[in-house]
């Protein structure tokens, strides 16, 4: 399918498809692009690569509030992420080979480790005060 603009192509998705929201759409694409160029090789990345590079773009992007922010749009797992991405190809807007499945977007990451675990405060280990005694001295 061609389309003249993003808007266009965003209409055309959220019809076949409204458990996303726009934006989750163009946070996978600007992933994409994030990741292509951290691992400064052609276009195409695995979905494990994928699924990295945009954990860490996602992070760097909205810090605290990440995990908040995804689930406005409707991403609350790695496999919404590739359900993302095979709309995407379906609507001729990315390419995939033989070998990329929605499976690979399956178990890719637990949402709570990965994106509130880093801004959780170190534990620290609590340890009882010293209490200072003074010594017994004898005349």
């Amino acid at each position: 399918m061609k389309y003249q603009t993003i808007d266009e192509m965003l209409e055309s998705i959220l019809l076949t498809d409204k458990r996303y929201a726009a934006d989750a759409y163009l946070f996978v694409q600007e992933g994409l692009e994030y990741t292509v160029n951290k691992l400064n090789r052609p276009r195409h990345v695995s979905g494990q690569e994928l699924l990295n590079g945009i954990q860490k773009f996602a992070l760097e992007q909205y810090g605290p509030l990440t995990k908040r922010v995804l689930l406005e749009w409707g991403i609350n797992e790695c496999l919404d992420i590739g359900n993302i991405v095979f709309n995407l190809v379906d609507h001729g807007l990315l390419g995939k080979t033989e070998n990329d499945s929605i499976e690979d977007f399956v178990d890719g990451f637990d949402f709570n480790e990965a994106f509130l675990q880093p801004f959780r405060p170190a534990r620290t280990t609590l340890r009882a005060p010293k209490i200072h005694r003074p010594s017994i001295c004898s005349i």
